[in-house]
């Protein structure tokens, strides 16, 4: 008997890094492994299930800059001399290992991989993936969310009120470009919340968004439900929470599924391993070793000693861990369906990467668990946040609380001593942006009026915005590939900067703005200097907005629910 639900999303997003007059930037392999590793398999999953006849659910997000970097034809012909490059390493490899028996059956499976990767790439989806899970929309298995324009962390960028809601528009319009409609649900970066940004996402068309389970249980007044219904925020925007107990069971690398020592461990390359001269041509021209995407070994244990990988064994364990969390979301399902008046919904997001590029057998386990669920049992049915809207109209009108799921719950990650000296520099310069937007809105509103002014407010604006994504300060925490991630941030600074005092001096450097548009090209095609020009003002105080939220919920709604048409 169905007692409940279960949402799997995942979050596909890589900052933007596109660098048309460096072909050997180390950054850009983050696209090419993602491909390779992550959305490629993923697609590959989708289209064995639907091929199958199985009825399953998964609901994703795909950022601006993960898009603009999968439809630009200079990322897309460079990630074919990527994978090129790949299978002639697996060939030379399958030489190599002809003598080595517990190493040659993985040379063949990662030669398989490769070519099967480029045939899926170029010649089924004419070198545009996005394309494949369009479809898988269009046929109802998938939910693709829409997320803000450069993965900006909002509840700091939200200072300015314009740059939160330029953020959430420009993201909203390039969505509907790309996808064909407009997104019903929505990605806050960093599942990043602040009282206040769900009304953006209101004037926006956004029908839900999600946020981490603190965000819900420490809502104002306590959600009934806690994170296992929706609530609606005063504007009427539904908010969906994380469920830790599902989430910790597979994203955690030491206590989830993810370091079991038959998988296959993750920082042990060939790319480190083998001789220098034998595996230069395949790392950086500088001699830098890096990851090929070819690794031999399983995780073991707690040693560098680590045995050769068995694909039979991961696969058997994929199959055992499937069980496993299906297992537990029927127990979780029939414990909570008991003290609650509906079918409860489990929400699982986990970054999209975390499936094939970290955890190898990922993609595996998917498909495992959508297979499982749809014919091992009955309790528990895989749906997406808008089907259960559509269940479930009616819902409690709560005020979350300002969260993310960063360390500690907050903005601890984005906003420390690392990082801090960012967020000055960002601030100045979305209080300039709203000023152009003010200053120039006739070359807005009329583009062709004068369109070298157009060109460069809507360049000023791909600027800021690429300046303010939440990757910079989340790479100065980490503490790896910092000087690239201080170098793209000023970078963008920088050339707003110059354009700003271009525009209003009168003297654009219009063979310069060319140079800069050809390379920080994301939103090429649309007018996205409009963003800044609201009705509400250039800046908006989070804190008044915060409490004065929380005085409506005291006020005025406490325990009433509200019904919003899905």
């Amino acid at each position: 008997m169905l007692k409940g639900y279960f949402c799997l999303l995942l979050h596909a997003h890589l900052p933007f890094v596109r660098h048309p007059e460096d072909e050997n930037v180390l950054e850009e392999n983050w696209l090419y492994e993602a491909i390779t590793e992550t959305y490629i398999p993923l697609i590959h999953v989708f289209e064995s299930l639907i091929k199958d006849g199985v009825d399953f659910r998964v609901t994703m997000s795909m950022t601006p800059p993960l898009v603009s970097m999968l439809k630009d034809p200079l990322l897309q012909s460079r990630y074919i001399r990527h994978i090129d490059k790949l299978i002639e390493l697996a060939e030379k490899e399958l030489d190599r290992t002809g003598y080595e028996p517990h190493f040659h059956g993985l040379a063949l499976m990662y030669h398989k991989r490769f070519t099967e990767a480029r045939d899926t790439f170029a010649r089924r989806y004419n070198n545009d993936i996005v394309s494949a899970f369009k479809r898988f929309q269009d046929l109802g298995f998938v939910e693709v969310i829409g997320s803000a324009a450069t993965h900006a962390f909002l509840p700091i960028a939200g200072v300015n009120e314009s740059d939160a809601r330029a953020q959430i528009m420009i993201g909203v319009e390039h969505y509907k470009k790309t996808f064909g409609r407009p997104p019903r649900g929505f990605w806050l970066p960093e599942c990043g919340y602040y009282p206040g940004v769900d009304k953006i996402l209101k004037e926006a068309g956004i029908r839900y968004f999600i946020i981490d389970s603190h965000g819900v249980v420490n809502a104002d007044p306590v959600p009934r439900h806690s994170v296992y219904a929706p609530i609606y925020c005063p504007s009427g925007v539904a908010a969906f929470g994380r469920d830790w107990e599902s989430s910790k069971q597979v994203w955690s690398s030491k206590e989830g599924y993810p370091g079991d020592g038959d998988y296959r461990e993750y920082y042990k390359d060939i790319g480190h391993q083998l001789d220098h001269d034998y595996i230069k041509p395949y790392i950086h021209p500088s001699g830098l070793r890096i990851n090929t995407g070819i690794k031999y070994w399983r995780i073991t244990g707690n040693t560098d000693n680590k045995e050769p990988y068995i694909p039979d064994w991961a696969r058997e364990k994929a199959a055992i861990h499937a069980a496993n969390f299906m297992f537990n979301r029927e127990k979780q399902v029939e414990h909570i369906s008991a003290h609650m008046d509906r079918k409860p919904m489990i929400l699982a997001p986990y970054d999209a990467e975390l499936f094939g590029h970290w955890w190898f057998e990922g993609p595996m386990w998917i498909d495992f668990l959508m297979r499982k669920m749809a014919y091992d049992q009955k309790t528990v049915k895989t749906i997406t946040p808008s089907e259960y809207l559509a269940k479930y109209p009616t819902n409690q009108v709560c005020l979350p609380a300002t969260c993310s799921w960063g360390w500690k719950g907050y903005s601890e990650f984005w906003l420390e001593g690392s990082n801090d000296w960012l967020y000055r520099h960002l601030h100045k310069a979305g209080s300039r942006m709203a000023e152009l937007a003010v200053k120039f809105s006739e070359y807005i509103k009329k583009p062709a009026k004068d369109r070298l002014i157009s060109r460069a407010l809507n360049q000023a604006s791909r600027e800021l915005v690429l300046a303010q994504s939440s990757d910079w300060a989340f790479i100065m925490k980490t503490g790896t590939m910092v000087p690239y991630a201080h170098r793209r941030a000023k970078l963008h600074l920088n050339r707003f900067t110059r354009i700003y005092n271009e525009l209003l001096s009168g003297n654009i450097d219009s063979a310069w703005l060319k140079e800069v548009e050809l390379r920080d090209n994301i939103f090429h095609d649309m007018d996205i200097a409009g963003s800044y020009m609201q009705p509400s003002g250039i800046k908006a105080d989070p804190l008044k907005a915060k409490s004065a939220g929380r005085k409506i919920a005291a006020g005025n709604i406490r325990s009433r629910e509200v019904v919003h048409a899905v």
